[in-house]
């Protein structure tokens, strides 16, 4: 014989003092839950009667769905055990809930490893940081995904707003990864299609704000004088090379080798390590310049040109060891720039993927054609762009606003 039961895991609490509600199927002493999608507070439910309190403000409506739930069972059990005398609480279980309950994040852990080797290092690390910061948020690791609902996500944008100081823009990373692995899953057939809670929870997106010299800031930059020591000029020169160079991204340039370089042509042609796509692009004459101060005697085709970061051989076969050191250059550089930037007295802390922003709005301003500006930062969207475009506009009504009124 088997025995179903109603059981509030008052072991599984979560930060909002709510359990999750489950059946309790038992079978020859075996024991499984499965989850009804639903959580109340201990004070909520009645243990003896088997039914929500009246302190519930949906009392009836929950009990007129838990006592369905638990006549689809009954009634499942009966014609399962009719059929097969040697039923096991698993298959019971199964059953029931009609395929087995997939566990978030002993599948989503599995997920990221099974993906390492195609995913950019500092991607996997992120999907691994962020997975274990909700799983701190649960307080325990033993949680399906039918156990999230929209009052889980609700809850879990809460704490991280208020607990932790996360932006919109973090915590909708976070729920984006977590949004990642349900459609994995889906994929893979572990859980339903209408399971799903992120159609209705969504979290108000910051609108993005890029920042970028203008034409008397980026002059002043160039014409700041800084230190030969350690490594400030080494980086001020990377700077305002990007920014002649198509925008080239810091990665990209800290990695550049003589070998990139066609002299003759005035021309840089590497395989971008974001996209994995070749990418050639002619660069302007203070490029050129700036490049002609690096070159030595001795120099080698494979030498690195910037003397910024350490890159070493394992630099290029190990993506681990690529993007600790990767992070550390652009610490390095952020540390540089910013005291740049202060002695200057911008209104934002400057970085280096600023000279991105600075080459495509001096590109717009000086008359490029927005596609030709797309194809030179190596956009896989023109769309991606016209925020720059956006840019210029605003700023091109500002001066209306400001000479014409």
């Amino acid at each position: 014989m088997s025995s179903i039961k109603l059981i509030l895991r008052n072991n599984k609490i979560d930060k909002a003092g709510e359990a999750p509600l489950y059946l309790r199927v038992i079978k020859d002493r075996k024991t499984k839950f499965i989850s009804l999608s639903l959580k109340l507070k201990p004070n909520e439910w009645d243990e003896d009667k088997q039914k929500v309190k009246k302190n519930h403000s949906n009392s009836a409506r929950l009990n007129a769905y838990i006592s369905q739930k638990v006549a689809d069972a009954k009634g499942e059990i009966a014609d399962l055990e009719r059929r097969n005398l040697s039923t096991s609480a698993r298959k019971l279980k199964e059953a029931i809930k009609g395929k087995p309950l997939t566990n978030f994040f002993k599948y989503s852990y599995n997920r990221c490893e099974k993906q390492k080797d195609t995913l950019a290092f500092s991607t996997y690390r992120a999907y691994k940081t962020y997975l274990k910061k909700f799983e701190n948020f649960v307080g325990h690791s033993d949680l399906m995904f039918e156990d999230i609902t929209v009052t889980t996500l609700k809850d879990y944008a809460s704490y991280c707003s208020s607990k932790l100081g996360n932006s919109n823009t973090t915590i909708n990373f976070s729920l984006k990864i977590m949004n990642i692995m349900f459609k994995e899953a889906q994929r893979e057939d572990l859980i339903p299609i209408d399971l799903f809670p992120f159609n209705k929870f969504a979290v108000k997106k910051e609108k993005s704000k890029r920042c970028y010299l203008n034409a008397e800031q980026f002059q002043s930059f160039m014409d700041l004088e800084v230190s030969n020591q350690y490594k400030a000029q080494i980086i001020k020169d990377m700077f305002i090379f990007s920014v002649f160079a198509g925008g080239l991204r810091f990665g990209d340039v800290i990695e550049l080798k003589w070998k990139n370089y066609d002299k003759n042509a005035g021309r840089i042609t590497k395989i971008i390590r974001k996209t994995g796509r070749q990418h050639s692009v002619k660069i302007g004459q203070k490029a050129i310049d700036i490049l002609e101060n690096y070159r030595h005697k001795d120099q080698k085709q494979e030498d690195i040109i910037f003397p910024f970061a350490n890159i070493d051989d394992v630099y290029f076969t190990d993506k681990e060891h690529r993007s600790l050191l990767t992070g550390r250059a652009i610490a390095l550089s952020y540390l540089y720039l910013k005291k740049m930037g202060k002695k200057l007295e911008l209104p934002f802390s400057l970085s280096f993927h600023i000279s991105r922003h600075t080459f495509a709005t001096r590109a717009l301003n000086n008359g490029m054609r927005i596609e030709h500006v797309s194809k030179l930062m190596d956009h896989s969207d023109i769309g991606i762009t016209q925020v720059y475009a956006k840019i210029i506009s605003s700023e091109l009504d500002n001066a209306v606003d400001k000479y014409i009124n």
